[in-house]
This record gives structure tokens, C-alpha cells and sequence, in this order.
């Protein structure tokens, strides 16, 4: 028997390393918002300094009220995030009415981290800015419930209307 138990194992190898383990063709597929996404998530300042438009980037984001987790202004890089809270008011009816009804359990939201990552790229003329919004929820089982980006165009306007607001008034020495 131990003999056999010996031979079980190389075959095993043997059969896991045949497994395929190739990408879909459609996830490296652009779809027809991507486009879109990224001329919304992008802009263009007038000036040289990326240096200058990075710190901009990093001091704006802690003024939004997010934590910077990660800074490399050499290669054009900044992360943040903020944790929030995720209770919303339908899903503790929900939890209470499917406890009353069905006695079941359903788990409710309760944290939010938002994350923030901006790359800027010098260009012709000027540095191109591209910041993007994703929002991780964390379910009181401490399971992730929604991994979705943000894309809702009003928070990039507002975004880059107060980066731009924020590049002037430095650069003007206000």
C-alpha cells in the first residue's frame, strides 16, 4: 500500500500542471465606456513643474479628507484612501424584517474604504493628471459585499475644479 501512496503523488503534480490558466479574450477587451472613463478621469494642466502638480494631487486628497498610503513623485504616482461608514438605513429594515418574517440572519453593510489613485504623465505643453475612485464595502461579516469604481462624473469635475483652483493659487504664490 505504501508503495501506491508513493506513486499518488507525482501523478498529482503531474495532473494540477496541465490545468490551463489563460486569461478570457473578452478581459483584455476594450468595451465602449472605456473611452469615455478615461477622458473623464483625465486632464491636462498648463505647466512643466510635475513635481508641483503631484504635491497639488497629494495635498488635495488629504484635504478631501483621504490618508495617503503610498507617494512616488519621481515616477508620478500617489494612492489614498478613507474609510467611511456603509450602514444604510433599507438594509437595517431589511435585516430586521427578514429576522422577523423568516428568521433568517442577513448581513448589513457597515464600512466603506474609498480609494483614490492619481498617475500623472509629462506631455507636450504641459502634465496630463488621471485620478480614479474605487470603493471597496465591508459587510459586518467582515466580507467584501461590492468592489465597484466610482465613476460619477459630478466627483471628477469637482475634482479637478479644485486641483486646477489649488495649482493657480500656488503658482501665483495666493
Amino acid at each position: 500500500m505504501k508503495k501506491y501512496g508513493l506513486l499518488i503523488v507525482p501523478v498529482l503534480f503531474l495532473g494540477f500542471g496541465c490545468v490551463s490558466n489563460t486569461v478570457p479574450k473578452a478581459a483584455l477587451q476594450w468595451d465602449s465606456t472605456t473611452l469615455e472613463y478615461r477622458q473623464m478621469q483625465s486632464r491636462k494642466f498648463d505647466t512643466d513643474d510635475e513635481t508641483k502638480v503631484i504635491k497639488g494631487c497629494a495635498a488635495l486628497l488629504q484635504d478631501l479628507g483621504f490618508n495617503l498610503t503610498e507617494s512616488a513623485t519621481e515616477v508620478g504616482l500617489v494612492t489614498a484612501d478613507k474609510e467611511r461608514t456603509a450602514v444604510e438605513s433599507g438594509q437595517v429594515a431589511g435585516k430586521v424584517a427578514m429576522a422577523l418574517l423568516f428568521g433568517a440572519h442577513m448581513a448589513i453593510d457597515t464600512e466603506q474604504r474609498i480609494k483614490a489613485s492619481i498617475v500623472t504623465k509629462p506631455v507636450e505643453g504641459g502634465v496630463v493628471v488621471r485620478v480614479t475612485f474605487q470603493r471597496i464595502v465591508i459587510n459586518e461579516n467582515n466580507v467584501v459585499s461590492k468592489l465597484e469604481p466610482l465613476n460619477d462624473p459630478k466627483q471628477y469635475q469637482e475634482f479637478f475644479s479644485k486641483l486646477s483652483k489649488s495649482l493657480f493659487l500656488n503658482a501665483n504664490e495666493i
